[in-house]
């Protein structure tokens, strides 16, 4: 028997012993999407009058003016009809290569048989063809109101990027090649990945992001040292240990948003941004919320405000003996810090120094992109499931915020995991995200419909403990940094929140990149730069930046600096637990890492 014969026979075995494991694999798969929850069919796509609406214009269009549907298609047809001659005309010459490829670089076509090999040269540019002709038909459409135009353009794209050949099997070079090297081998792991996936979302498909064994939350991510020193049923509070001997007086204290977990602010030592303000000579108070399951189904913003921000408020000041605090707060946080401050402002409460707000919206007049996930057919299906679970699980919000970036969240770990059978990566900021929170179904639903869809705050109609709040009671001095690509919080909105607040005293900061990583943008990295003016918060947002400078490296530095002139004189450092609080755990204490199976979790 020869070399070639024993090659031959141990792939067979390989073959067949892949070929066993998919049929094990395949019968885990059939029982765990048995599991699979039944839910509204709303919270899966928008409803089908977003699609009657396009057909409806598209209709009107090809009625009113002819010409223009008709070059469109002729154009179509003309470029396709093209690339098929142009194909065929390679093959005739005898060499096996692709005609000559005019589209634009696409990172999703990076195998070098995209570009060389003739079949996987003509998918790409017929789909890149289709692509073009479908965005051009939506984008020439003037039958449609703003926001009907820009749903119709987003959900396009989901569904052009969604058919793209990269996402199947037969028509993934990468997959196909690795496929064969491996004797089917990264098939089998890939549908182990997907089974494994299933079976952890009880039935739904949620790919995930990175290696769950590879970070441990106090353990090699949010180690800054501290303390919790108070805890009620929404939240605890940590206190960090001082590094330096001396700090401010005035304590700082952060509201991180409940749709995550704060420990963003504290991945690693060399990007927390925690550790960083300790290290500045601030007493730093952090904000932990609680995960919620179904018990607090009837909890609201006035139960987030009062024994959230409020609490905290009370219980910084109490354990520093300080008549006054600085606060921040991000994202959702921020909105509510900022419905915090005007309830303060009304009841003629001066307990705040000043206010941070880090990507804040709290003018919904133009959401941006997150504002095609806000209509009724979308909330709509929101209430109904939450109130069926007591909470909107953090599984419908995980999927829709990666939705925003579909090619980045979803399709392209899918194929890594699910095609090429690669283990999840060991990456801290992608773990973090896939490491959600719920939110109480009352309070979701006032969020959603008070704030974002009738803009109460901006409005001067939401209410706090029964009165309404509007902007302009905002008054205390404040800093505003926001984040030029951020696709959660876009900072036109940002700004146009900010310029409506009643404070005389406003810094308005334009990070570079976006809601994560234009905020946790360290010094030490060098990496995104700023923009600043000393201008009004005020008028055009592209006004005011195309007036501001452009400062390289982190805003921290800044920030500090303008926190530092408001943060009073330098005192000996605060230990946790040496005053009115006892030490209740370490940090990064027990809420963020408590495990809550509620709802479709």
């Amino acid at each position: 028997m020869t070399t070639d014969d024993n090659d031959a026979g141990l792939k067979l075995e390989r073959m067949q012993a892949n070929l066993a494991r998919v049929e094990e694999l395949s019968q885990r798969l059939i029982s765990a999407l048995a599991h699979r929850k039944q839910a509204d069919n709303a919270l899966s796509g928008p409803s089908n009058e977003v699609y009657m609406k396009a057909a409806a214009a598209y209709v009107a269009e090809m009625m009113q003016n002819p010409s223009k549907i008709l070059e469109q298609q002729i154009s179509y047809w003309g470029k396709s009809l093209k690339h098929y001659v142009d194909a065929q005309q390679a093959l005739l010459s005898g060499e096996l290569k692709a005609p000559p490829d005019p589209t634009p670089k696409d990172r999703r076509f990076s195998n070098p048989l995209w570009e060389t090999h003739p079949a996987f040269n003509f998918i790409k540019q017929q789909y890149m063809l289709n692509a073009e002709a479908m965005t051009n038909a939506i984008g020439d459409l003037d039958k449609l109101e703003p926001t009907d135009r820009r749903r119709v353009e987003y959900f396009t794209k989901q569904i052009i990027d969604m058919f793209s050949p990269t996402n199947f099997l037969g028509t993934n070079p990468d997959a196909l090649e690795k496929a064969v090297a491996t004797d089917g081998e990264s098939l089998v792991l890939g549908l182990e990945n997907l089974v494994r996936d299933i079976e952890a979302n009880n039935g739904d498909v949620l790919v995930t992001l990175a290696d769950p064994g590879a970070f441990h939350v106090g353990q090699n991510i949010a180690t800054t040292p501290g303390a919790v020193v108070y805890r009620n049923r929404m939240l605890e509070l940590i206190q960090y240990t001082p590094t330096t001997e001396k700090v401010h007086a005035t304590p700082l204290l952060i509201f991180p948003p409940w749709i995550n977990k704060f420990y963003i602010m504290d991945m690693k030592p060399a990007n927390s941004l925690i550790k960083w303000i300790v290290d500045q000579g601030f007493t730093l108070f952090v904000v932990s919320w609680v995960n919620p399951d179904a018990s607090y189904a009837d909890v609201g913003m006035d139960d987030y405000i009062r024994d959230g921000f409020l609490r905290a408020m009370a219980e910084a000041r109490r354990i520093t003996g300080e008549k006054q605090i600085n606060a921040v707060g991000y994202c959702i946080a921020g909105t509510t810090l900022g419905l915090t401050l005007a309830h303060l402002d009304r009841a003629g409460d001066t307990s705040v120094k000043s206010a941070s707000f880090f990507t804040t919206l709290a003018d919904f007049s133009d959401p941006g992109e997150v504002g095609v996930f806000l209509e009724d057919d979308f909330v709509d299906g929101i209430e109904r499931q939450s109130a069926r679970d007591g909470i909107l699980s953090k599984f419908f919000m995980g999927r829709t915020f990666s939705f925003l970036r579909s090619n980045d969240l979803i399709y392209q770990p899918a194929i890594k995991s699910y095609m090429l059978g690669e283990a999840p990566p060991a990456f801290d900021l992608l773990f973090w995200n896939g490491d959600g929170t719920n939110l109480p179904a009352t309070m979701a639903v006032e969020y959603l419909r008070g704030l974002c869809q009738d803009d109460g705050f901006a409005k001067g109609t939401f209410p706090v403990f029964g009165e309404p709040v509007s902007l302009s009671g905002v008054k205390v001095p404040l800093c505003a940094i926001a984040c030029e690509t951020d696709h959660i919080a876009h900072w036109r909105g940002s700004f146009n929140s900010i310029k409506q607040m009643g404070s005389k005293d406003k810094t308005f900061i334009l990070s570079e990149s976006g809601h994560i990583a234009g905020i946790i943008n360290p010094p030490s990295k060098n990496k995104y730069g700023h923009y600043t003016s000393d201008a009004p918060v005020a008028g055009v947002p592209e006004d005011w930046k195309a007036g501001a400078t452009f400062n390289t490296g982190s805003w921290w530095p800044r920030w500090g600096e303008w926190l530092k002139a408001r943060s009073g004189k330098m005192i000996p450092a605060r230990i946790p637990g040496e005053s009115t609080n006892p030490v209740l755990c370490d940090a990064p204490g027990t809420y963020v890492t408590a495990t809550v199976v509620a709802g479709s979790d």
